[in-house]
């Protein structure tokens, strides 16, 4: 089986002098000790975790054997200065990290005719991105989750936490806490159930794992979630969501609603029935609370998980694609 060509890179460019971001990355790693990985790094690396559980060959930002075989597919997973600064001849599927907004790069297609597909993380995302550049040109293909690391097995026999809220939330955040995050805190503390909070950003994974290991089910707060790989993590280890969907526009003030208003969105683009329940706000809240309660030994969120979301299972649906354009 004839290795696939994959890129990704983090931009890092040259800020005060030729050169300088080497230096930065060392003084960096100094400073801070080694960088954890992101959600758009995760994208491809879960994506090799799950061609290596297949078997299937592959090279990782071999840029030599591209320049020297320019008629080669290659996999570009992130992100589009790859694509700007190196200028490969090869033809390109390009994805799933790449860029917010189709607005910024309207002539993508013109510019840089060897890019023959783009990915993005779901199905809310692919529409936005549907109107740009049409929707045969858009693919939604979701990276996988390391269901080898995240399972039902890290569970405590008896959590003793009821809720463990993961609070996302990331504009107009004075007026969510005010108007969601403190009265949920307030409501759960009046009906008697314990709870624990993470943020996001202000932990290592290990600390979620230990957390959601202690406690029955979580409130996941979030204003839309392009894939939302820690929240089905979490559903892997068979714990049941209550998540916040309030649905509405695409929030992220560098775009709306000045320059793009785009909607719906979600919060859980990928969710059925045996993950749990979802609620728009506060007004809907205790109602659906109350049915989260009453069904939480019914929900099976890590059968979601195993039947759509694996490594495997992703890893396979991005070789179809790949050699489909091979």
């Amino acid at each position: 089986m004839k290795p696939i060509n994959l890129f990704y890179e983090e931009p890092d460019p040259d800020r005060w002098f030729k050169y300088d971001r080497y230096l930065r990355k060392i003084i960096r790693r100094i400073i801070r000790g080694k960088s954890r990985p992101g959600g758009q790094m995760m994208v491809a690396i879960n994506l090799m975790r799950g061609l290596d559980i297949l078997g299937v060959p592959y090279r990782f930002n071999d840029y030599a054997y591209a320049k020297k075989n320019p008629q080669e597919l290659i996999g570009v997973i992130g992100k589009s200065h790859l694509i700007f600064e190196n200028r490969f001849k090869n033809p390109i599927l390009f994805g799933a990290s790449v860029f917010s907004h189709p607005i910024d790069y309207a002539l993508l297609f013109s510019q840089f005719p060897q890019i023959k597909k783009i990915l993005v993380p779901g199905i809310w995302i692919k529409k936005k991105f549907d109107e740009y550049y049409g929707a045969e040109q858009v693919i939604a293909w979701p990276t996988g989750i390391d269901t080898h690391t995240w399972n039902k097995n890290i569970k405590a026999d008896k959590p003793k936490v009821d809720f463990l809220i993961y609070d996302k939330v990331r504009w107009e955040r004075d007026k969510y806490v005010s108007q969601l995050v403190t009265p949920i805190q307030e409501m759960l503390s009046h009906l008697g159930y314990s709870f624990d909070v993470i943020k996001y950003g202000a932990y290592e994974p290990p600390v979620l794992k230990e957390k959601v290991s202690n406690c029955k089910a979580m409130i996941f707060l979030c204003e839309h979630e392009t894939q939302g790989i820690a929240y089905q993590q979490v559903l892997a280890t068979n714990t049941p969501i209550l998540a916040w969907d309030r649905g509405g526009f695409w929030q992220d003030p560098e775009y709306y609603p000045h320059r793009v208003q785009f909607s719906p969105v979600t919060s859980v683009p990928y969710w059925n029935e045996k993950c749990g329940e979802t609620f728009k706000g506060m007004e809907d809240f205790k109602e659906k609370l109350e049915v989260f309660i009453e069904q939480l030994d019914n929900y099976q969120p890590d059968a979601y998980i195993i039947n759509n979301l694996t490594l495997e299972k992703c890893a396979q649906e991005y070789i179809n694609i790949y050699r489909c354009l091979m």
